[in-house]
C-alpha cells in the first residue's frame, strides 16, 4: 500500500508539471516563468531551492555524527544565503531584465567574464543534481526493501525529474515546487508530533541532545577551528549566491519586491524547519539506539527512513515518503533546469548561429536538460561520496570563482574587466592548489581562494580602472 501511494505521487507530480508546461511558449517563459510568479508561489519555490535531499537525509546524518557544529554550511549558511539575496541581490537583479545569472557577467563585464564565469557556474551543478539523483535510488532502495537496487533507483529517479523538467521549465518546477512545499509541510510536521511523542516529547529529546553536546554550534577558540567553521559557513552562504537556480527563482517573480520578500521569507522559512528532520534524527537515537548505531558506522543517510518503517504507522510513513520525495524532487528539478539553461544562454548560443530564433533556442534548452541529465546520472552512479558532501563542494568552486565579480560588479564602480579575470583566475587557481596541496591545512582551500579572489579583484581593477570621462 505504501509503494502504491508514492507511486500516485509520482504520477501526480508528472501530471502537474506536464500540465505547467503547457503555458510555456518562449525561452523566456522556461526559464524564467515568464516573470509572472505571486509571491506565494515564489516562496514556495524559494524555500524549496534548498529543502532537497541534503536537509531531509544528509544534514540529519551528519548532525548525529557532530552536533550543530557540523551543519553550519546547510542549514545555517544555505539559509543566511537567501536572505542576503532577497535583501541586497534580488531587487537590483530583477530590474536588468536578465534571462540567466551568466547575462550580469556579459553586460557588467564582457564576453570572456560571461563565458568563464558561466562555465564555473555549469560545474558546480554536478555534484549538486547528483546528489538528488543519489538520494531518489536511496528512497526506491528503501522503499522496495532492496528489491530495487540504488543503481536502478537512480536510473527511475532521473527518468521522472528530466520528464517534466524538460517541457516545462521554470514553470513545471515553480508549480510543482509549490504543491511539493505543502506536502513537505504537512508531512513533516506530523511525523514530528508522531515520532515525538513516542520519544518523550520534545522538551526531552532536546534535553537529551543537549547533555549530549549536540546543539554545541560554535568551535574550539583555536585558529584552525574557527578558520575551518568560517570556511564552512561562507561556502553556501556566500558561494551558492551566484547561482542560476536563486537567480531563477527570484526573477521569476512578478515585481522586484515580490522578488525580494520572495528570497527573504523563503529563506527564514527554510532555516526554522530544517530543524524538523534534525529532532526526528536524534529522536530515533532515543528510540531505536541499535539502528542508529549500526547505520552511522554504514552510512547514517538510511536513518531516518529506518525509523519512520520501522517506528511509525502507514499514514506517517506515506507522510514521510511524499514529503522525502516532494523535497527532493522538487530540488531536483531546478538544479536540472539551471546550469542547462545558462550552458545554453552564455557558452552554447556564441557557437549558434546568431539569428537563432526564439523557437529553437527553447528546443536547445530542452536539449541541453536531456544531455545534462545523462551527465549528473552518471556521475551519480559512479560517486561514493555522501549527499551532504557532494552539496557542499558544490559551491566552493562559484565561492571561489564566480561571488566576487558578482558583487563588485553591482555594488563598485570601479570594478572592471582585467580585475574580474584577474579575480577568477587567480581565486580559482588557489582553490585548486590548496585542495590538491593543503586540503585540511590551516586555512581551508575555498576560504583562501575567496581571500585572494577579493584581493586581485580590487588591485586589478584599481590597476585599470580610468574615470568614464577620460575613457
Amino acid at each position: 500500500m505504501l509503494v502504491g501511494f508514492v507511486v500516485l505521487y509520482l504520477l501526480a507530480s508528472i501530471g502537474i508539471g506536464l500540465y505547467a508546461a503547457t503555458r510555456v511558449h518562449s525561452a523566456r517563459d522556461f526559464a524564467v516563468a515568464g516573470r509572472s510568479l505571486p509571491l506565494y508561489v515564489v516562496v514556495a519555490t524559494v524555500f524549496a531551492t534548498w529543502f532537497g535531499s541534503e536537509t531531509v537525509l544528509g544534514i540529519p546524518a551528519r548532525f548525529l555524527e557532530g552536533g550543530l557544529g557540523a551543519v553550519v554550511e546547510d542549514p545555517f549558511g544555505s539559509s543566511a544565503c537567501l536572505v542576503l539575496v532577497g535583501l541586497f541581490f534580488a531587487a537590483r537583479l530583477y530590474k536588468m531584465d536578465l534571462l540567466t545569472i551568466g547575462d550580469f557577467y556579459r553586460r557588467r563585464y564582457g564576453p570572456t567574464v560571461e563565458v568563464i564565469t558561466s562555465l564555473v557556474i555549469v560545474v558546480s551543478y554536478l555534484g549538486w543534481v547528483s546528489a538528488q539523483m543519489v538520494a531518489l535510488g536511496l528512497v526506491f532502495n528503501v522503499l522496495s526493501a532492496g528489491a530495487m537496487s540504488m543503481q536502478a533507483g537512480i536510473l527511475l529517479g532521473a527518468s521522472i525529474v528530466v520528464l517534466y523538467t524538460m517541457f516545462g521549465g521554470m514553470f513545471s518546477v515553480a508549480w510543482t515546487d509549490f504543491m511539493q512545499m505543502v506536502l513537505i509541510v504537512l508531512g513533516l510536521l506530523y511525523i514530528a508530533w508522531d515520532v515525538g511523542a513516542e520519544a518523550g516529547g520534545v522538551a526531552a529529546v532536546l534535553a537529551h541532545a543537549r547533555e549530549a553536546g549536540k546543539l554545541r554550534l560554535l568551535p574550539a577558540p583555536a585558529l584552525r577551528d574557527v578558520l575551518w567553521f568560517l570556511g564552512a559557513a561562507v561556502t553556501m552562504m556566500l558561494g551558492s549566491i551566484p547561482q542560476q537556480d536563486v537567480f531563477q527563482r527570484v526573477t521569476s517573480a512578478r515585481t522586484s519586491k515580490v522578488a525580494a520578500w520572495g528570497a527573504v521569507i523563503g529563506g527564514v522559512s527554510y532555516f526554522f524547519f530544517a530543524f524538523v528532520p534534525l529532532f526526528l534524527a536524534y529522536a530515533a537515537s532515543l528510540l531505536d539506539p541499535e539502528m542508529v548505531r549500526e547505520h552511522l558506522h554504514k552510512d547514517a543517510q538510511h536513518i531516518l527512513p529506518n525509523l519512520i518503517l520501522g517506528h511509525t504507522p502507514l499514514l506517517a510513513q506515506i507522510a514521510f515518503f511524499g514529503a522525502l520525495l516532494s523535497a527532493i524532487m522538487s530540488t531536483a528539478s531546478g538544479t536540472l533546469l539551471a546550469p542547462s539553461v545558462t550552458f545554453t544562454e552564455n557558452v552554447l548560443r556564441r557557437f549558434l548561429a546568431k539569428d537563432l530564433s526564439d523557437r529553437r533556442l527553447l528546443w536547445t534548452m530542452r536539449a541541453v536538460v536531456a544531455g545534462f541529465a545523462v551527465l549528473v546520472t552518471l556521475f551519480a552512479l559512479e560517486s561514493d561520496a555522501s549527499i551532504y558532501e557532494m552539496v557542499g563542494n558544490a559551491y566552493k568552486v562559484t565561492l571561489a570563482g564566480a561571488f566576487v565579480p558578482l558583487v563588485f560588479g553591482l555594488y563598485w564602480k570601479r570594478a572592471t574587466t582585467a580585475g574580474a579575470l584577474l579575480s577568477v583566475l587567480f581565486g580559482l587557481g588557489t582553490w585548486v592548489a590548496l585542495e590538491v596541496l593543503a586540503p585540511k591545512g590551516l586555512v581551508p582551500p575555498q576560504l583562501a581562494g575567496l581571500l585572494v579572489a577579493i584581493a586581485w579583484m580590487v588591485v586589478g581593477s584599481l590597476a585599470t580602472w580610468r574615470p568614464p570621462e577620460a575613457a
